[in-house]
């Protein structure tokens, strides 16, 4: 093995910044390294990071092993501990290219500092990754909230926010590069802009791209928090055809006492009433959103308030989580339901969650839309269907307009509807 290797586990924004590790590493000369860039959103994550760590090591008995990312930060001494580790770095550490030449040198055993005392988003490093069709931007990083089940905010620091202006040069780079999509993406999405002068809120940086940009041909939103959708995002999100007709929200769950308890700051109503609001300005809309199955002190019936929440709020994609305490958070010293319980919870979320999937997907069968070509003969519409197409000469990063004959699972069956 010669360039460096990153595994990156857990969210999409860490997908992100194993790219620009990458760049980073290979950048400051490191060879025969292998990264481990860690989640830490439940302890079954940590599970699997250690036991990705063994596998990287018996599987490169010589290679440098680096761990970073969000377990990392939380916990490094454990870590560090690990016979097969030979460093561990924090998550401000590891975008810092500076750090990555000294571990080129050999470098510390333990580098992780406060993430707390972090107050800039490296924007600069964050470039995006994604194949020719679409690329991930982080814009935020870092969360203010402390919902009872998450640890995250530990990993990750407080929010901080990109600016508009560096936002817009990333944009800009991306499209030349040939991306027709770009998802903004973060920790916290919709808190962006609270740490920047005068506090603008994501709407304004949503309109800022597509204004600045008349050559990206789709913007996209990764998770945001129904509670603090402004109203200049609402505008744009019902009122221009670039930004996706598709929001995937942060919900968690469907019972107002069980939203109170994982401090959320909305309730049932509020993801109705968006919902509703939405679509009665532009109807072709879709929905996701996470659903956490099995918290603790869920009895049946406040299960049931998440499962009727999916066909109340309109939801057209569930993904579904069953509970998984993570040690430190007020949730796991809640009283917790047993294993059968939460995982026969789980199930019958994500039947819910399938079949209104399914109906979704039905209803465009018959509808024409432009998707953006990915590779494999697969295209995703604006409203985050997935196609499978057989035409010849349609490329990654293309962008076509084609016409729903036919489902089959979860995927669309379409053709080319021409020009």
């Amino acid at each position: 093995m010669s360039a460096p290797r990153v595994i990156s586990l857990g969210c999409r924004l860490n997908l992100a910044e194993g790219e620009a590790i990458r760049r980073l590493a290979g950048g400051a000369g490191l060879s025969n390294t292998v990264v481990i860039n860690s989640c830490a959103v439940t302890n079954e994550a940590v599970r699997q990071t250690r036991q990705q760590i063994r596998r990287a090591r018996k599987a490169n008995p010589t290679a440098r092993l680096i761990v970073t990312g969000c377990a990392a930060q939380i916990d490094p001494a454990a870590f560090a501990a690990m016979p097969e580790v030979d460093a561990v770095i924090g998550n401000a550490e590891k975008l810092d290219a500076g750090e990555w030449d000294a571990q080129a040198g050999g470098g510390e055993r333990l580098r992780v500092n406060d993430i707390m005392s972090v107050r800039e988003n490296a924007a600069h490093l964050i470039d995006g990754y994604g194949d020719r069709a679409r690329a991930f931007l982080q814009v935020q990083n870092g969360c203010d909230h402390r919902c009872t089940f998450c640890i995250i905010p530990f990993g990750r620091g407080p929010s901080r926010s990109v600016s508009i202006d560096d936002a817009i040069a990333s944009v800009r780079r991306l499209v030349d590069h040939g991306h027709p999509e770009i998802v903004l993406t973060g920790v916290d999405m919709t808190s962006w802009g609270q740490d920047l002068d005068g506090a603008p809120r994501l709407g304004r940086l949503v309109a800022a791209i597509l204004d600045a940009v008349p050559d990206l041909f789709r913007l996209r939103l990764s998770s945001v928090d129904c509670a603090e959708i402004d109203d200049e995002l609402f505008e744009r999100l019902t009122g221009d055809a670039r930004l996706a007709p598709y929001l995937h929200l942060s919900l968690q769950a469907g019972s107002n006492m069980i939203l109170k308890r994982m401090k959320r700051r909305h309730s049932r109503e509020d993801a109705i009433d968006l919902s509703r609001r939405l679509r009665a300005r532009r109807p072709e809309i879709a929905l996701g959103a996470d659903l956490i199955a099995g918290f603790p002190t869920e009895d049946e019936e406040m299960f049931l308030d998440s499962v009727r929440l999916i066909d109340e709020a309109g939801i057209n994609y569930a993904h579904v989580f069953p509970f998984s305490a993570r040690s430190e958070t007020p949730a796991a010293r809640m009283p917790q339901l047993s294993g059968d319980i939460v995982a026969d919870r789980a199930r019958r979320l994500r039947t819910a969650g399938s079949e209104a999937t399914s109906r979704f997907l039905d209803s465009l069968i018959g509808t024409t839309g432009e998707a953006v070509i990915e590779s494999g003969g697969r295209g995703r519409f604006g409203n985050f269907a997935p196609a499978r197409f057989s035409e010849a000469g349609l490329r990654p990063g293309d962008v076509a307009r084609l016409r729903v004959v036919g489902r089959e699972g979860d995927t669309l069956i379409a053709e080319s509807a021409g020009a």
